[in-house]
């Protein structure tokens, strides 16, 4: 039992474990800025095109 504290004691303890978690909290967020921007962009692009074929169905 003192082995498995003294393992999570030292696991606390670690910084490069915190160092990597913060580098995929920020993966993340730029992942989920991209995902959005991308959105974004589509629907503006769906927009256009549905412009453009009620346009050219009109005449």
């Amino acid at each position: 039992m003192r082995a498995l504290i003294r393992s999570l004691w030292r696991l606390a303890a670690c910084q490069r474990g915190a160092t990597a978690v913060e580098y995929g909290l920020i993966l993340a967020l730029i992942c989920l800025a991209v995902i959005g921007a991308i959105s974004s962009v589509a629907n503006k692009t769906v927009s256009m095109w549905n412009n453009v074929a009620t346009e050219v169905s009109a005449h």
